[in-house]
């Protein structure tokens, strides 16, 4: 076989090589990926004191799926069924909309803390590595609940007005940080993507590291401000 054609059956190998391995690698690190043509890995979160829901419903258009987010003067919100090693998979993407925001809303006082989509990863609590303290803490909410609540939270917003910080405290708990992803009007009507790191963020935000296991949660509220909205979301992705 003459030289140059060995060069280029060596051009194609690497090209082939090239260009499929790294996509068998990519499914083998993904942990979670749901493109939302059902609702089989999400399970209903309803809040004790909330009487009003919100909606969450699967639709479709020109053969494309979607989770359609709906509250009016409601709170709600839709709980992965799957829990993950946050440290082995640490980190999340997924493509959002919002048709609108709330006027009232505010992430600074808990009048307004309302958003027509974020996106919490919730930490869970591990008694084995708790102190007194927080075992006492969650011990008692355990039997009030039932279960444990979450040992902290990052929760990712899509803000209803421009903030000076990306990193706010809730006005409801300490535990709970959220971060501005988006902000404002700018982007209404327009399919935004989004990618984090579960671990570096909640570093910044606890100046600590996280609890390994984790889950993700979905909400698009409206209790606080009695306004209503829409949004939605296209994929939601956790890979390594």
């Amino acid at each position: 076989m003459k030289l140059k054609h060995w060069l280029t059956l060596i051009t194609i190998i690497t090209f082939v090589t090239v260009a499929v391995l790294p996509l068998h690698s990519q499914k083998q690190e993904t942990f979670f990926v749901d493109n939302f043509d059902d609702l089989n890995n999400w399970t209903p979160l309803l809040f004790p004191k909330i009487e009003t829901h919100s909606t969450y419903v699967i639709v479709t258009d020109e053969g494309y799926s979607f989770l359609k987010t709906e509250s009016n003067a409601s709170a709600s919100a839709l709980i992965c069924k799957k829990i993950f090693n946050s440290y082995k998979f640490p980190r999340m993407r997924w493509r959002w909309k919002v048709n609108n925001v709330y006027t009232k809303g505010n992430a600074l006082k808990k009048s307004g803390d309302d958003y027509p989509i974020r996106v919490y990863i919730m930490f869970h609590y591990d008694a084995e590595k708790a102190n007194f303290s927080e075992r006492i803490t969650y011990g008692f909410a355990k039997l009030i609940y039932g279960e444990y609540p979450p040992h902290s939270s990052l929760n990712y917003i899509w803000a209803n007005r421009i903030h000076d910080e990306n990193m706010i405290i809730s006005p409801y708990t300490d535990r709970s940080i959220m971060i501005v992803l988006e902000e404002g009007t700018e982007k209404i009507g327009k399919w935004v993507d989004e990618g984090v790191h579960i671990i570096q963020d909640y570093k910044r935000a606890f100046g600590t590291d996280p609890p390994e296991k984790a889950s993700i949660a979905i909400m698009n509220d409206s209790d606080n401000t009695q306004e209503a909205s829409i949004s939605y979301l296209d994929f939601i992705e956790v890979f390594k």
